[in-house]
């Protein structure tokens, strides 16, 4: 019968597919939006109230500065789409932003952006689960109450969908997410329509409340640097959009094409849901503080909120504007935002995997990342994602207002160093490049790019300077750890590489044959394991063979010498004194004296073994030979031979199917030998 474990793998993660159904896990247009762009549409609900937040650090006064505030994210967003959309012509590999950094401005750079975007992805995750958390809590207090624990099961269950494939995972999610933007922008269309054409006044719940401000009597720098940090924070809105350059080989054919125009559908929307989104909330009187002080700097009536007061965020406070409280449609916006921010983390396992899988390719991360899942994922980067994105969240108590503090930095970072690449790519492609209309567009996107590079490297300080003490410090340390970590394990594997090459005079030397082969064989005693070891070692034929045990028991030592010149065995008995009880010192000792004698020589040890079939079987028996293995694998010129003797407890595994693509024709698996020598 199946293993358990088996069992329960198939039941949550599905049948596993042949390498050859890679292509039907390909993506149209309208799976891939909902699949990469969940992130950046999602953040349409916290962006918008992130201005307007710090912007109350002054006063409801200063939200005269966030319609200014909001049309300069538009521009950057709409900038960094348009340069985005240069990436994915040019560079669709699926290395995105780290393959254009590294081919235009060298390995560090490439690295410096892989590190930025690896930190930015796991934010995703627990910023984005986190918001959502919240959003629930507002309606359930038990989640409020164990916000850690809530968060952590979420990620579990995206991890557990996401391992089932990404078309699969795209599917699960398309339905949300299309909810999410047909509900937003059906709100936007209404609102408006009632506020320009109806001529209705729109009131969110909090039109009547005041906000004490923290920061009066600003002056011009302290002001600035406010509304460049209410900038910054709206910035967060860009997240995301580097997640289809990355995500180029997951589209249908033509890859790029589709690429680009899913990129610019996602833009398109975005915009369109930022802008409506604060605009109602200006038009409707919304008023939001600092979520941890919202209860002493909120005054309602002319008092402090209390403890008890749960600030509404921006979206469900427009939502109550334009279609009133307790409404359907009210309780529908709630529900879908909810939603569309859990799922927005999907973009993170959608991009980690792919960049992990680069980086593996290129070793500067373990081999293993780049190895296909049973669902043809990469199951290794999604659970890694998945890991430190819980720790993040116990760590952080699942708190937004700190984890967006960490949020941004890496992805801008990306942002700067990937379009400064593009603007050499495109340099260097114009020296050639002698058509007059392939010059002109290719100036056209060296332009889009650097304008990009520009806007994207001014927001990058923007944001150190306004959130460094606020937190982004333990990201600007944790890249260069993630950094300096590549770089190690690609030296550790150049390092391999060369010592393993195969030099002309060590081929030369790998041809000839040891000059003998001296045959140990392990006994402990006169058993049929021991038996079935000496018939084989015998069969392979070495120059010689003898066995060797340990006497630690000098009554054992000598029965055991006198029960082996009974049974008449063939092969001679050498006998090791250990005075101290030890096992495994004598024989590595005899052995490396045998290799002392002659170097051309090799040695191998055979080593008796049990094949056992429950788990606590394995502390019982072995571990005197998983010790000596390991070792004797340290010891040049000997070769460790493990001669399985099948318990019964192992013959209910002795049927077990092995594992065979879908479709193909299993064939009855041999029997083992069971003659005893």
């Amino acid at each position: 019968m199946p293993k358990v474990t088996d069992l329960a793998k198939r039941l949550l993660v599905g049948r596993a597919l042949r390498s050859t159904q890679l292509h039907e896990q390909l993506l149209p247009k309208r799976i891939a939006l909902p699949v990469f762009a969940s992130d950046a549409l999602s953040s349409v609900a916290y962006a918008p109230q992130e201005i307007l937040v710090i912007l109350s650090l002054a006063g409801v006064s200063f939200y005269h500065f966030s319609p200014w505030i909001a049309l300069a994210v538009v521009v950057v967003m709409l900038t960094v789409v348009a340069s985005y959309r240069q990436n994915v012509h040019a560079y669709p590999s699926g290395g995105g932003d780290y393959e254009v950094a590294t081919v235009n401005l060298g390995s560090n750079a490439g690295l410096t952006v892989a590190s930025a975007l690896m930190v930015d992805y796991v934010l995703t995750v627990a910023v984005s689960v986190a918001n959502g958390v919240d959003y629930v809590g507002a309606t359930i207090p038990f989640v409020a109450e164990h916000k850690p624990l809530v968060a952590i099961l979420i990620v579990v269950v995206l991890t557990l969908v996401n391992l089932r494939g990404l078309r699969e995972s795209g599917a699960a999610f398309a339905i949300p997410t299309y909810a999410f933007m047909v509900a937003v922008i059906g709100m936007i269309l209404w609102g408006g329509f009632r506020l320009l054409v109806l001529g209705d006044e729109l009131r969110a719940p909090t039109a009547d409340y005041e906000i004490v401000a923290e920061q009066t009597d600003l002056a011009s720098f302290a002001l600035a640097f406010l509304v460049l940090r209410a900038f910054s924070s709206g910035c967060a809105a860009l997240t995301g959009v580097e997640a289809i350059s990355n995500g180029v080989p997951a589209f249908r054919k033509p890859k790029s094409r589709n690429a680009a125009t899913t990129l610019l559908m996602m833009g398109v929307v975005a915009v369109t849901m930022f802008s409506g989104i604060i605009t109602l909330g200006l038009a409707s009187g919304v008023k939001v503080a600092e979520p941890a002080y919202a209860y002493r700097d909120v005054l309602i009536d002319g008092r402090p909120a209390g403890t008890g007061y749960y600030q509404q965020p921006i979206i469900s406070q427009v939502a109550d504007a334009v279609f009133g409280n307790g409404s359907v449609l009210f309780f529908v916006i709630s529900a879908v935002t909810a939603l569309i921010l859990f799922l927005a983390a999907n973009t993170a396992y959608n991009g980690f995997p792919v960049l992990g899988s680069i980086l593996a390719q290129d070793r500067y991360l373990p081999r293993q990342l780049h190895t296909r899942g049973d669902r043809l994922a990469f199951s290794n980067g999604i659970v890694i994602l998945a890991s430190a994105a819980c720790l993040l969240l116990w760590g952080f108590d699942a708190d937004v207002s700190r984890l967006l503090n960490l949020y941004i930095v890496g992805v801008f970072v990306s942002f700067t160093l990937s379009q400064t690449g593009m603007v050499l790519h495109w340099t260097r492609r114009l020296r050639t490049e002698t058509e007059l209309k392939i010059r002109a567009q290719m100036m056209r996107s060296r332009l889009i790019n650097g304008f990009g590079a520009i806007m994207t490297g001014v927001v990058l300080v923007v944001v150190l300077v306004t959130k460094f003490v606020a937190g982004a410090w333990i990201v600007c340390i944790a890249m260069p750890v993630i950094f300096l970590m590549m770089k190690a394990i690609r030296k550790h594997y150049d390092n391999v590489a060369a010592e393993l090459a195969v030099a002309a005079e060590f081929e030369k030397d790998a041809s000839m044959l040891p000059a003998r082969n001296h045959a140990i064989v392990l006994v402990s005693k006169i058993h049929k394991p021991t038996l079935r070891a000496l018939a084989y070692a015998r069969a392979t034929r070495p120059s010689t063979l003898e066995a060797v045990t340990v006497g630690v028991d000098g009554a054992e030592a000598r029965a055991l010498e006198e029960e082996w010149e009974r049974h008449g065995i063939p092969v001679p008995l050498k006998m090791l004194d250990s005075p101290y009880r030890e096992i495994t010192r004598p024989i590595l000792e005899y052995v490396k004296t045998l290799r002392r004698r002659s170097p051309r020589d090799v040695v191998t040890v055979y080593i008796p073994e049990y094949v056992v079939g429950h788990w606590w079987e394995h502390i019982l028996h072995n571990q005197s030979a998983l010790r000596l293995k390991g070792r004797l694998l340290f010891v040049p010129g000997v070769m460790v031979t493990s001669v399985p003797w099948q318990l019964h407890s192992a013959d209910r595994l002795k049927g077990r199917p092995e594992p065979v693509a879908p479709g193909s024709v299993r064939r009855p698996r041999p029997e083992v030998g069971r003659h005893d020598s």
